[in-house]
């Protein structure tokens, strides 16, 4: 089986590297960029940031800063018409993303949609675009999604509550920063959603259908990163050295899953946060520990290497044993960071049972359920949607 890897161009880590923009986007050749970002980064002042260092370095830019948690076509199409006006009557020739997955989502639509045109499903999968788009750079100030390194948007269409996977060579950012000092800024909750999604990303490239060495040696990494610290950053949002590791666990996660795909959990999760609004790494953390239980029988040895990974377990202890240990503590995880049930949340009862059908049969859709060990039919999704809300 050939394997086919794909990865930012430049990446930059570290504490400062948030004031590198500049000299990373003529690197690019992005010369007139348009910044895409929300109305939390204007009020941080990490807006006025970066736009200083566009200043100081001469560079000329425009901004949206309207961007939508878990975006939604609406906004896109706002930010679409600033792009295509240009700037003083030029086009602009690159984007810079500021925020969380949010804003690089949006800024990678905006990629493929300036030069390109149409609507978002026009993109969607099962079809893959590899088409040039506009250079992203991407700073991602939350350590979950992965953006950053992923050749993968998800845009809501709001005119049937569908999550869109979009995937191709043209959403992958040609740089990203990592700069650890943009995250401690992140309320726990944040912190804890967008964490357990990174922890997700990685667990699932690795027992994917679609795996391969170079995924596995990054969801690896990204899980022994990421399970020691997220419990740390949670309870206190100051630990550089946890938010510094969490930042590139996400990215190493972000690279694991754009290589190798998620599965199960992911396919199941977009269409929880499309009909009911619930974050995307909430609605991870509310499925993770079922699906995994559910998956186990179909790939136990890679779920122990999981466990292993995460330091649950030693590496002479038994795949059952480190089995048991892995959802045990993902059980843990997710009382301990406060993730609520289904009910919890404040979902209907009854619009959940109603709608379990389509979020069936649009989990499926996406692809993702059939990277899982375990694949299932959409009589065993609805089960499992079942089994989480009880």
């Amino acid at each position: 089986m050939t394997a086919s890897l794909v990865l930012p161009r430049l990446i930059r880590t570290g504490s400062g590297a948030f004031g590198e923009v500049a000299d990373l986007l003529r690197r690019c050749r992005v010369v007139r960029p348009m910044i895409v970002t929300d109305s939390t980064m204007a009020q941080l002042g990490y807006v006025d940031r970066l736009i200083a260092h566009l200043d100081e370095a001469g560079l000329a830019y425009g901004v949206f800063d309207a961007t939508e948690p878990e975006p939604t076509e609406t906004s896109v199409i706002a930010a679409q018409a600033i792009l295509t006006a240009g700037l003083d009557g030029a086009p602009y020739d690159g984007l810079v993303a500021l925020g969380g997955g949010s804003a690089i989502d949006t800024a990678k639509a905006l990629a493929v949609l300036g030069p390109h045109g149409g609507r978002m499903r026009d993109y969607k999968v099962p079809r893959i675009v590899d088409e040039p788009g506009l250079p992203v750079i991407a700073i991602p100030t939350t350590a979950g999604t992965g953006s950053e390194a992923t050749r993968v948007t998800v845009i809501t269409d709001p005119e049937n509550d569908e999550k869109m996977l979009c995937m191709g060579l043209a959403f992958m950012p040609v740089a990203a920063i990592l700069d650890p000092d943009l995250t401690l800024s992140l309320p726990k909750r944040v912190t804890a959603d967008t964490g357990i999604d990174a922890l997700t990303h990685a667990i699932e490239a690795y027992v994917s259908r679609k795996a391969s060495p170079f995924s596995d040696q990054q969801a690896l990494a990204a899980m022994r990163l990421i399970a020691p610290n997220l419990r740390r950053a949670f309870h206190d949002g100051e630990d550089r050295a946890a938010r510094e590791a969490l930042l590139i666990g996400a990215c190493f996660g972000g690279i694991a899953f754009s290589n190798a795909s998620v599965a199960l959990v992911h396919g199941m999760s977009r269409p929880i946060g499309a009909f009911f609004h619930v974050p995307h790494g909430l609605s991870n953390a509310m499925l993770l520990p079922a699906i995994t239980r559910w998956s186990i029988p179909a790939a136990p040895e890679r779920y122990a290497d999981c466990a292993r990974a995460m330091g649950l377990v030693g590496e002479a202890v038994s795949d059952d044993h480190a089995n048991e240990a892995l959802l045990a503590d993902l059980q843990a995880l997710n009382d301990e960071l406060d993730v609520p049930t289904p009910a919890g949340f404040g979902i209907s009862p009854e619009r959940w049972q109603q709608l379990r059908p389509l979020m069936a049969e649009q989990a499926l859709a996406s692809g993702s359920p059939g990277n899982n060990p375990r694949i299932p039919t959409a009589d065993e999704i609805i089960a499992l949607y079942d089994e989480v809300w009880r």
